[in-house]
């Protein structure tokens, strides 16, 4: 493929309790596709991960969500876990912050059960969608379609139901995140 995403800036949101694959293989296809990541949590430091029955891996938060703003940001990516999308759903600043990248037209890939908090941000309402299988009452609740599918896209939102869907959602979170960048440059130019 070879560094579609340089210079595109790309946030991810996570907290305690994240899935560790979901974040650290999207975080690495990323980057190696020239992208500049940040994870953005609720609090300093470090958060650490799950690594599917236990505590994982630690990674270094770079900005709180208190600090983060979505206009310094091209793209923002939601990784899963039980525990990570149920405590962000719950801070204002963090749904807050979600739901600017869709005001702002900005591309957002979830996998898992990120989608909760997408569902607290008020945005999947009319988006066809997938995720973790248990979500689904919740996600059609909220107004989605949601379909068993290993990746789907909705105007610039792609979502994936787990682990095993990672290669997957990497290519078309790249995809979509390179399309985003290019569609608002050329908005901008016009």
């Amino acid at each position: 493929m070879g560094n579609t995403l340089d210079g595109v800036r790309v946030a991810i949101l996570a907290t305690d309790g994240f899935e560790q694959s979901e974040l650290f293989e999207p975080k690495q296809a990323l980057e190696e596709e020239g992208a500049l990541v940040s994870i953005v949590s609720l609090k300093p430091g470090a958060i650490k991960g799950w690594n599917h029955t236990n505590w994982g891996a630690s990674v270094d938060v770079d900005l709180t969500v208190a600090e983060a703003s979505a206009e310094d940001f091209d793209a923002l990516q939601l990784p899963g876990g039980v525990m990570n999308p149920d405590k962000l759903r719950m801070d204002k600043k963090a749904v807050s912050f979600v739901k600017a990248f869709f005001d702002a037209g900005k591309p957002v890939g979830a996998i898992c059960h990120a989608p909760w908090t997408l569902i607290e941000a008020d945005v999947v309402r009319g988006k066809t969608v997938t995720s973790w299988a248990s979500l689904r009452t919740d996600l059609e609740n909220a107004g989605a379609e949601w379909v068993d599918e290993e990746v789907v896209t909705d105007h610039g939102l792609v979502t994936s139901r787990k682990p095993d869907d990672i290669p997957a959602f990497n290519k078309k979170i790249i995809e979509e995140f390179a399309e985003g960048v290019h569609r608002r440059r050329r908005s901008a130019a016009q």
